[in-house]
């Protein structure tokens, strides 16, 4: 009965170990949304996949503005759902205005593709981009 006991407390401490190792990221293990951190500042243009959309220009400050190009100005609730490297995926609520899911991809710190569907000002939207740096803001 002693083996059983000790084995129950080995397993027990290896998964505790391997709880606390999971749950590192989420305590503060790293910074969540890093990549969109690592997006250079400036003068993006966001070409949409589809024919005839004009291109929108916009001034980003942080890569994070790019998670709701359909909500922009909107203080949103955000859930992280998918937090790589080189992606990321974000849902987000804005109470009374409508919801989105985008999803982005790093090519380099300059070039990125979006993809983002929900609803706004009542209406659904889904779309593919591609967005890049073209230079600073203002110019």
């Amino acid at each position: 009965m002693m083996k059983v006991g000790k084995k129950l407390v080995r397993i027990g401490a290896a998964a505790a170990v391997a709880l606390v190792a999971l749950a590192a990221p989420a305590l503060g293990g790293g910074q969540p949304l890093a990549m969109l951190d690592q997006l250079d500042s400036g003068r993006w243009e966001v070409r949409l996949r589809e024919p005839g959309n004009p291109v929108q220009k916009i001034c980003v400050d942080n890569g994070r503005r790019l998670i709701q190009l359909r909500h922009p100005a909107d203080s949103c609730e955000r859930f992280v759902v998918q937090d790589g490297a080189s992606d990321v995926t974000v849902q987000y609520t804005c109470r009374g205005r409508g919801y989105g899911r985008t999803h982005i991809r790093r090519e380099t710190s300059r070039l990125v593709q979006i993809s983002s569907q929900g609803i706004a000002q009542g209406l659904p939207f889904d779309f593919t981009a591609e967005a890049r740096r073209v230079g600073e803001c203002g110019a």
